[in-house]
């Protein structure tokens, strides 16, 4: 594999334990049914597996991120390798466990989501600037399950090196708004958006493109915006279907595709990926998405 992916992606790494079929519980609430299951997941790790099947042979990605010393970060590192992913820039951190997600999933797709980060939140913003160095990626793509410093660190790197910065700001926290100013382009869903002050309190001349889950993307750009629809689909379950566009997203900017054909194939993947149970596992290959967006 070249010393030099196409893009590097940045974000946390977990296991997912997963109940589907029953009913969401509320708060105090125990809830009785459903099957179990265990995922790979974590939202980097889940962009990188979406990025690297949009990419097929076209190109690399890279993952930087942390995993624990057991059992679970083992498989979580050879998951990523079974799908081409470069994992030289994952480190095994003897400190921490391996990052856990629990994930409630009912009849109709809607889930909730608890997570341990463990060994992710140990990602240190000195190792992410020495991984941007060594592969010199085209584009960075970062989400918000590691510490802000690190995303800091490659906002930095990017703006240093004038590589573009997809920064995917999930879970939106207090320092989101800030990291956006780092950012070429920043995706949040609906409500990351507004717990961001909205489209005014962002940077002047990033590029907002909008999650609206089945309604598709709106993409504010240059103080307007406009709508590129979803095709319609049946969800099973709509776990991962965000990370699935943010990974399709980078990997189609980084193949040099203008961004309303990447938004294109973006929320297309995303939509493919929701009719299949599992973060990971519907997100689809290259093929598929080329088949879906020209209707072949």
């Amino acid at each position: 594999m070249s010393d030099t992916p196409v893009l590097a992606v940045l974000g946390a790494i977990n296991v997912d334990l997963v109940v589907s079929g029953g009913a969401l519980p509320g708060p105090g609430e125990t809830v009785v049914g459903g099957t179990f299951a265990e995922h790979q997941g974590g939202k980097g790790g889940n962009q990188a597996v979406a990025a690297a099947r949009a990419l097929g042979d076209t190109g690399r990605v890279a993952m930087i991120g942390a995993v624990g010393d057991d059992a679970f970060g083992a498989a979580a590192r050879a998951a990523l390798e079974d799908e081409g992913i470069d994992v030289r820039w994952v480190a095994v951190d003897e400190r921490a466990a391996t990052g856990v997600a629990l994930i409630a999933v009912d009849a109709a797709g809607e889930n909730q989501i608890s997570v341990a980060p463990g060994a992710n939140a140990a990602v240190e913003a000195s190792a992410v600037t020495s991984a941007l160095d060594a592969i010199a990626p085209a584009v960075v793509l970062a989400s918000l399950e590691v510490p802000a410093d690190a995303v800091r660190a490659a906002g930095a790197w990017c703006r240093a090196h004038e590589v573009p910065f997809v920064l995917n700001p999930a879970p939106a926290g207090e320092e989101a708004a800030e990291l956006a100013r780092f950012a070429t382009y920043v995706t949040p869903n609906e409500g990351e958006l507004a717990a961001l002050g909205g489209i005014d309190a962002l940077p002047p001349g990033v590029v907002v493109v909008e999650s609206r889950g089945a309604g598709g993307v709106r993409v504010h750009q240059g103080g307007g915006s406009r709508d590129i629809a979803s095709p319609p689909v049946d969800a099973v379950d709509t776990t991962g279907a965000g990370d699935c566009l943010n990974g399709v997203l980078a990997a189609s900017l980084a193949e040099g595709r203008p961004l309303d054909e990447a938004v294109t194939r973006a929320v297309t993947a995303a939509a493919l990926s929701v009719t299949v149970a599992g973060a990971r596992d519907g997100m689809p290959r290259r093929g598929a998405i080329d088949a879906a967006v020209t209707g072949a």
